[in-house]
């Protein structure tokens, strides 16, 4: 879809109400919906983090929107599939401002070059007891991407196409922190399986963008 179509219908998502937990559950282990009913998330404190999904043009003025492979290190999110984002850090003044900061420390993007246009849905994780803000953002004018290499193994351009198409929702049988081998909604992007956190961030942006394209 061409990004400056893509850019006029997608703002109107501004205007529309977060469907949050009805989104989240479609992708979402039947085991972690009954985890959290019986688990008092408050209790436990949880960090708090901010992440941005990015959507910009690629060369042809086609869209694109940006994810990240972590790299491999000693933690539970070790290379999994994500968005740009973070943990908040002192001098952080909003979730915002982490996730636009987080987003220029992994991948370059100036906090000045995007225009933040959704504050989505906040989603617990309980691997890492991260609360965690998504945003949704549009990059106009891209620059090309700056990894940074201590923490992105690759960058994950994704068609805007193929994200919207359903016929890239799978069930894939992996093991999570709830049980081992169990059947997962996810994501095939780029090759990719995207699950957990990430794709129920990804599923209340399909079921907001559905509404305006």
């Amino acid at each position: 879809m061409d990004f400056n179509e893509f850019y006029q219908q997608a703002l109107k998502i501004k205007n529309l109400p977060l469907p949050g937990e009805e989104s989240h559950h479609k992708m979402s282990p039947t085991m972690r919906i009954q985890w959290l009913i019986s688990n008092d998330i408050q209790k436990r404190n949880p960090k708090q983090a901010g992440v941005l999904a990015l959507f910009y043009p690629d060369l042809e003025q086609q869209t694109k929107m940006l994810l990240i492979l972590r790299k491999a290190y000693e933690g539970v999110h070790s290379n999994q599939i994500g968005f740009p984002g973070g943990k908040v850090e002192e001098g952080d003044r909003s979730l915002e401002e982490t996730a636009l900061r987080e987003t220029f420390e992994e991948v370059g993007v100036l906090p000045t070059a995007v225009e933040v246009i959704k504050e989505l849905s906040e989603l617990y994780i309980p691997p890492s007891n991260f609360m965690v803000r998504p945003y949704m953002g549009f990059y106009p004018e891209p620059k090309p991407f700056v990894k940074q290499q201590s923490e992105v193994e690759a960058l994950v351009e994704v068609n805007l196409s193929d994200f919207l198409d359903n016929g890239n929702r799978i069930e894939e049988t992996l093991s999570t922190s709830y049980a081992k081998s169990i059947d997962v909604p996810a994501y095939k992007l780029n090759g990719y399986t995207v699950w957990g956190a990430t794709a129920m961030m990804l599923s209340e942006i399909q079921d907001l963008l559905e509404q305006v394209l």
